[in-house]
């Protein structure tokens, strides 16, 4: 699990609240139904009205991956994919049919098992490509969603003000209370705001990143299963794989001796 969405909104609203604190304003003053209803009800409303019922529930869906989503070590793949080439080297590609049945990730699943049916290498990359394009345009709906919320809720917080304001031109009678009624007004607009930068933009671009890593973990299993079909040597693929990823996904990685000590398939599974 990496916390660093939860850390970061924690953080962003600490710092807001702290500042409130600072100020000698009440929490309570920001807490207010009313705008707060316009601001969050009336984003997600017409959130769901600019797509489809399909988008919004896939966007809910992948909401929680986005706290607790967990992110695969590119060398424990590294290093599957390595003990799966000598295995395909000193026993044949049908070996790997084995292979694919106690796999957990689908994607690499498949692409073992196509190995081991024999399926010709360019068809089986363009197989594997079009599964990861598919993969793509199906996360890119739900981070895609939660960017259009950030983008509607500073006008609808505006919106929201100039409501509130409405009623405020309707009390001119009572000055005693339009310096509360003004600062509540705007309270909208600061939810909004709030909403956009706080919540539904960094879990968009949080998804979006999500959606990056999982993309080039599927591209580097891709690489790795097309040269275990060319026969390529463990050695060579494992540096040809390692030099497909940045240096700082890598550090931290066991060293060939540590890896065969345990079992890489665990390893791979735990963290796929």
């Amino acid at each position: 699990m990496d916390p660093a969405t939860l850390i970061g909104l924690l953080l962003a609203f600490g710092a807001m609240f702290t500042m409130l604190q600072m100020e000698g304003a009440n929490v309570s003053s920001i807490l207010l139904p009313a705008p707060m209803i316009i601001v969050f009800f009336g984003t997600i409303a017409v959130g769901l009205a600019s797509g489809t019922l399909a988008d919004a529930l896939l966007a809910v869906k992948a909401l929680p991956s986005a706290f607790k989503g967990k992110i695969s070590s590119a060398s424990v793949l590294i290093e599957r994919l390595v003990e799966l080439a000598g295995i395909a080297r000193g026993n044949g590609l049908l070996a790997l049919e084995a292979e694919a049945h106690v796999t957990k990730d689908p994607f690499l699943a498949r692409a073992l098992q196509s190995l081991a049916d024999g399926v010709d290498g360019d068809d089986l990359r363009d197989a594997l490509e079009d599964e990861i394009a598919t993969r793509e345009r199906v996360d890119a709906v739900a981070y895609k969603w939660f960017a259009t919320l950030g983008g509607f809720a500073p006008t609808v917080g505006i919106i929201g003000t100039v409501i509130s304001l409405t009623h405020v031109l309707e009390n001119l009678s009572k000055p005693d209370e339009l310096g509360h009624m003004i600062a509540a007004a705007f309270v909208a607009t600061l939810w909004g705001l709030v909403s956009a930068n706080f919540i539904w933009l960094p879990i968009g671009t949080r998804l979006r990143r999500l959606a990056e890593i999982e993309a080039d973990r599927m591209v580097l299993a891709m690489e790795g299963i097309l040269a275990i079909q060319a026969g390529t040597q463990p050695i060579l693929l494992e540096e040809r794989l390692r030099s497909m990823v940045p240096a700082h996904e890598l550090r931290g990685s066991k060293s060939k001796k540590e890896a065969t000590a345990e079992s890489p398939l665990r390893e791979f599974e735990e963290a796929a």
